[in-house]
Protein backbone atom coordinates (compact mmCIF):
# COMPACT_ATOMS: atom_id res chain seq x y z
CA UNK A 1 0.00 0.00 0.00
CA UNK A 2 1.52 3.70 -1.06
CA UNK A 3 1.78 6.24 1.48
CA UNK A 4 -0.55 9.00 1.81
CA UNK A 5 0.84 12.04 -0.48
CA UNK A 6 2.70 14.00 2.11
CA UNK A 7 2.07 17.70 1.37
CA UNK A 8 4.41 20.42 2.74
CA UNK A 9 2.94 24.09 3.39
CA UNK A 10 5.82 26.84 3.79
CA UNK A 11 3.27 28.86 6.29
CA UNK A 12 5.22 32.10 5.58
CA UNK A 13 5.22 32.08 1.81
CA UNK A 14 1.63 31.03 1.68
CA UNK A 15 0.60 33.72 4.16
CA UNK A 16 2.54 36.02 2.26
CA UNK A 17 1.39 35.66 -0.74
CA UNK A 18 -2.31 37.50 0.49
CA UNK A 19 -1.93 41.16 1.52
CA UNK A 20 -4.74 41.03 3.73
CA UNK A 21 -2.87 42.34 7.09
CA UNK A 22 -1.07 39.15 7.90
CA UNK A 23 2.25 41.09 9.08
CA UNK A 24 0.08 42.63 12.60
CA UNK A 25 0.01 38.99 13.70
CA UNK A 26 1.97 36.32 12.19
CA UNK A 27 0.55 33.86 14.67
CA UNK A 28 -2.45 34.38 14.10
CA UNK A 29 -2.79 34.48 10.38
CA UNK A 30 -0.76 30.71 10.40
CA UNK A 31 -3.20 29.62 12.61
CA UNK A 32 -5.64 30.75 10.29
CA UNK A 33 -4.11 28.62 7.37
CA UNK A 34 -3.93 25.89 9.37
CA UNK A 35 -7.49 25.84 10.19
CA UNK A 36 -8.35 26.09 6.87
CA UNK A 37 -6.01 23.34 5.53
CA UNK A 38 -7.36 21.25 8.37
CA UNK A 39 -10.90 21.83 7.20
CA UNK A 40 -10.52 22.04 2.97
CA UNK A 41 -7.48 19.83 2.82
CA UNK A 42 -5.45 19.79 -0.40
CA UNK A 43 -8.32 21.36 -2.77
CA UNK A 44 -8.09 19.43 -5.94
CA UNK A 45 -7.10 16.36 -4.89
CA UNK A 46 -9.71 13.33 -4.36
CA UNK A 47 -6.72 11.39 -2.08
CA UNK A 48 -5.64 11.20 1.56
CA UNK A 49 -3.30 13.25 2.27
CA UNK A 50 -0.95 14.03 5.08
CA UNK A 51 -0.59 17.92 5.81
CA UNK A 52 2.73 19.48 7.40
CA UNK A 53 2.81 22.95 7.88
CA UNK A 54 6.17 24.38 8.48
CA UNK A 55 6.28 27.53 10.38
CA UNK A 56 8.98 29.71 11.78
CA UNK A 57 9.84 33.17 13.25
CA UNK A 58 6.76 34.66 15.16
CA UNK A 59 4.63 31.85 13.85
CA UNK A 60 6.46 29.15 16.48
CA UNK A 61 3.73 27.56 18.92
CA UNK A 62 1.15 27.26 16.88
CA UNK A 63 -0.30 23.96 17.48
CA UNK A 64 -1.08 20.74 15.71
CA UNK A 65 -4.81 19.93 14.85
CA UNK A 66 -6.11 17.19 13.80
CA UNK A 67 -5.65 16.60 10.08
CA UNK A 68 -2.70 19.48 9.76
CA UNK A 69 0.91 18.10 11.83
CA UNK A 70 2.75 22.17 12.73
CA UNK A 71 6.17 21.36 12.78
CA UNK A 72 8.00 24.38 14.26
CA UNK A 73 11.71 25.24 12.16
CA UNK A 74 14.15 25.44 14.72
CA UNK A 75 16.19 27.55 11.98
CA UNK A 76 15.32 28.23 8.27
CA UNK A 77 11.75 26.85 7.59
CA UNK A 78 13.55 26.69 4.22
CA UNK A 79 16.15 24.06 5.46
CA UNK A 80 13.53 22.42 7.47
CA UNK A 81 11.16 21.55 4.70
CA UNK A 82 13.99 20.35 2.50
CA UNK A 83 14.72 18.28 5.85
CA UNK A 84 11.40 16.97 5.38
CA UNK A 85 11.27 15.73 1.65
CA UNK A 86 15.04 14.23 2.46
CA UNK A 87 12.80 12.16 5.19
CA UNK A 88 10.05 11.09 3.34
CA UNK A 89 12.65 9.28 0.85
CA UNK A 90 10.32 7.78 -1.95
CA UNK A 91 7.02 8.70 -0.85
CA UNK A 92 5.22 11.28 -3.00
CA UNK A 93 5.78 15.00 -2.02
CA UNK A 94 3.89 18.19 -3.00
CA UNK A 95 5.78 21.40 -1.40
CA UNK A 96 3.45 24.11 -1.43
CA UNK A 97 5.49 28.00 -2.09
CA UNK A 98 6.18 29.98 -4.51
CA UNK A 99 9.90 30.79 -3.17
CA UNK A 100 12.21 29.92 -6.37
CA UNK A 101 15.16 28.40 -4.42
CA UNK A 102 13.00 26.05 -2.21
CA UNK A 103 10.87 25.20 -5.49
CA UNK A 104 14.57 24.36 -6.94
CA UNK A 105 15.97 22.43 -3.75
CA UNK A 106 12.92 20.02 -3.18
CA UNK A 107 12.67 19.05 -6.88
CA UNK A 108 16.12 18.33 -7.32
CA UNK A 109 14.72 15.88 -4.70
CA UNK A 110 11.98 14.31 -6.55
CA UNK A 111 9.68 16.54 -4.60
CA UNK A 112 6.47 18.35 -6.77
CA UNK A 113 5.80 22.08 -6.32
CA UNK A 114 2.43 23.97 -6.71
CA UNK A 115 2.11 27.55 -5.75
CA UNK A 116 0.28 29.40 -2.89
CA UNK A 117 -3.08 29.51 -4.87
CA UNK A 118 -3.26 25.87 -4.50
CA UNK A 119 -4.54 26.28 -0.63
CA UNK A 120 -5.88 29.49 -1.17
CA UNK A 121 -9.88 29.58 -1.81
Amino acid sequence: MTAPLLVIVDAANVVGSVPDGWWRDRHGAAERLRDRLAADGLPGHAGPVDIVLVVEGAARGVDSVPGVRVDAAPGSGDDRMVELVTEAGDRPCLVVTADRELRRRVTELGAEVAGPRTVHR
